[in-house]
C-alpha cells in the first residue's frame, strides 16, 4: 500500500478501505505522506466525495491521531457544537440550562475567525476567566459543578490541524465529508456521550442553503451514531444575526440577560430547543418533559446560577456577571440610522459580522488580536418597519479611523422594501 495508489483509487471514485484511510492519517502525522500528496487526495475527495462509512472511518482515525479524553466516569456527559454564525452565543446559554437540569456538560470550544465569533473569545472577555485547564482540572470541575467550557487541548486531533491548513490553501474547505470529519473528530476526541449540533444556514453561515445544511447535519449525526454517541442536530436560521448583540463582551451581556429571563426571543427560543434536545438524550424522558425542564431552569434562575458557578470555578470575576455595566466601554459609539422609511427586507449576516470584525471584535487572521469591547448592537432586524433617521444599530469601537467605513459597510448589508418580507423560520429542521 502507498499513498499514490490511494490517490488513484479515490480519483477513480472508488471507496477507500479502513486500512487505506488509516495509512493516510498516520502518514500526514508522521510525515511519510507529503503535503502535496495529501493535497492531491483532499482534492480527489472534494471532487468525488466519500460514502457514509468512509466518512465515519476518516473521522475516527482523525480523532485517534492525538489525545482522547476519557470522561466515562462522569457519564452521561454532553457537548454542543454550532457550525458558526453572527451573534451566536448559544453555547453559553444552552450549557448552563442543561447543567442546571443535571446533565454534565464537558465542552471544548474554539476561537472566532472572519465573520463568526468564538465561544472562547467571549469567555475571555470576562476578567480572569481561564479557558485553558489541565485534563485533570477539567474532569474535576465537571464532576464538582457539572459544567466546564475550555479551549481545545493542544494535542487534540493533530490530524485535523494539518488537514485544515491544507484545505484552506487548496480550495477544499467546502467538501461535506471533510467538514463533517473535521467537526466530529474533535467532538469524539473530547469524550462526551451526547453530541448536540446546531447547523446554521443562510447568509451568515458556511452552509448557505437549507439543503446543504441538512446534508451536513445528516452526515455528522451518522458519524456520531456510528461511533456510539447519542447525536442530534437542529437546522437553524443564520440569514439574520442571532439576538441583538455582536461582539465579545456585548454578547456576554446578552447571555446574562437571557439567563436572567430577559433578552431577545429568537435567541431564547433556539437555546431552549437545543438544551431540551440535550436533556432528552441524557435523561431518556419525553421531548415535552425535556422542554419543561429546560424552561423551568431558565425561569427559576438555576441556569443563571450555573453560569456564575462556572465563571467562579474558572477564575473569572463574578462581579461582571452580576453587574455587566462593569465591562469596559469603547471610546466611540456610532448610531447608524435608517436612510429611508420602510421594512428591513434582508440583512446580510456575513457582511454584518465582517463589520463587527472591522470594528475590532473579530479576526481576519488567526494571530490577530481582538478588542473585547468592540461590536454592534442591533436596534431593528429583518421584517421590522423603520422610519427614516431612526437608529438601526449602534457600533462600538476604539478605532477612530474606520468609523465612516464601518457605517457604510453596515448599511450595505441591509435591503429595504415598502412591503413586509415573508418571515423566516428560526428552526428549519431536525436530524435525530
Amino acid at each position: 500500500m502507498n499513498i499514490i495508489e490511494i490517490i488513484e483509487k479515490k480519483k477513480r471514485k472508488e471507496a477507500l478501505s479502513e486500512a487505506e484511510i488509516a495509512y493516510f492519517i498516520n502518514g500526514i502525522c508522521d510525515g511519510t505522506v507529503a503535503d502535496y500528496q495529501a493535497s492531491a487526495l483532499l482534492m480527489a475527495i472534494c471532487l468525488n466525495g466519500m460514502n457514509a462509512e468512509e466518512t465515519a472511518v476518516l473521522t475516527d482515525k482523525m480523532a485517534h491521531s492525538g489525545d482522547m479524553l476519557d470522561i466515562s466516569a462522569l457519564s452521561p456527559t454532553a457537548d454542543k457544537h454550532s457550525t458558526g454564525g453572527v451573534g451566536d452565543k448559544t453555547s453559553l446559554i444552552v450549557a448552563p440550562i442543561a447543567a442546571a437540569c443535571g446533565v454534565n456538560i464537558a465542552k471544548m470550544s474554539g476561537r472566532g475567525l472572519g465573520h463568526t465569533g468564538g465561544t472562547i473569545d467571549k469567555l475571555e472577555s470576562i476578567p480572569g476567566f481561564q479557558t485553558e485547564l489541565s485534563d485533570t482540572a477539567f474532569f474535576e470541575q465537571v464532576e464538582r459543578i457539572g459544567i466546564a467550557i475550555v479551549a481545545q487541548s493542544k494535542n487534540l486531533v493533530p490530524a485535523d490541524k494539518i488537514l485544515y491548513a491544507l484545505r484552506d490553501v487548496t480550495a477544499t474547505v467546502n467538501s461535506l465529508p471533510l467538514i463533517a470529519s473535521s467537526i466530529m473528530s474533535k467532538k469524539l476526541a473530547a469524550g462526551a456521550d451526547i453530541i448536540e449540533l446546531d447547523v446554521k444556514t443562510g447568509s451568515g453561515a458556511f452552509m448557505k442553503t437549507k439543503e446543504d445544511a441538512m446534508a451536513l447535519a445528516k452526515a455528522m449525526v451518522n458519524i456520531g451514531k456510528a461511533n456510539g454517541k447519542k447525536t442530534a442536530a437542529l437546522i437553524t436560521d443564520m440569514d439574520t444575526p442571532l439576538g441583538a448583540n455582536i461582539g465579545n463582551s456585548l454578547e456576554i451581556n446578552e447571555v446574562i440577560a437571557v439567563l436572567r429571563g430577559e433578552g431577545p426571543d429568537d435567541l431564547k427560543k433556539i437555546c431552549l430547543a437545543l438544551a431540551a434536545n440535550i436533556i432528552f438524550m441524557a435523561k431518556n424522558c419525553t421531548k415535552e418533559a425535556a422542554q419543561d425542564l429546560a424552561a423551568a431552569a431558565l425561569a427559576n434562575g438555576e441556569a443563571y446560577k450555573k453560569l456564575k458557578e462556572m465563571v467562579a470555578a474558572q477564575g473569572g470575576d463574578v462581579r461582571f456577571i452580576e453587574n455587566p455595566a462593569l465591562f469596559p466601554q469603547t471610546a466611540y459609539t456610532i448610531d447608524v440610522c435608517a436612510p429611508r422609511s420602510g421594512y428591513i427586507a434582508e440583512m446580510n449576516a456575513e457582511a454584518i459580522g465582517m463589520t463587527a470584525a472591522m470594528l475590532g471584535a473579530g479576526r481576519v487572521k488567526k494571530e490577530d488580536s481582538i478588542d473585547m469591547s468592540a461590536g454592534i448592537v442591533l436596534h431593528a432586524k429583518t421584517g421590522e418597519y423603520v422610519k427614516e433617521g431612526t437608529p438601526l444599530a449602534t457600533l462600538y469601537t476604539n478605532r477612530e479611523n474606520i468609523k465612516t467605513t464601518a457605517c457604510k459597510q453596515f448599511l450595505h448589508a441591509l435591503t429595504f422594501s415598502d412591503t413586509a418580507p415573508q418571515p423566516h423560520a428560526l428552526i428549519m429542521g431536525e436530524v435525530i
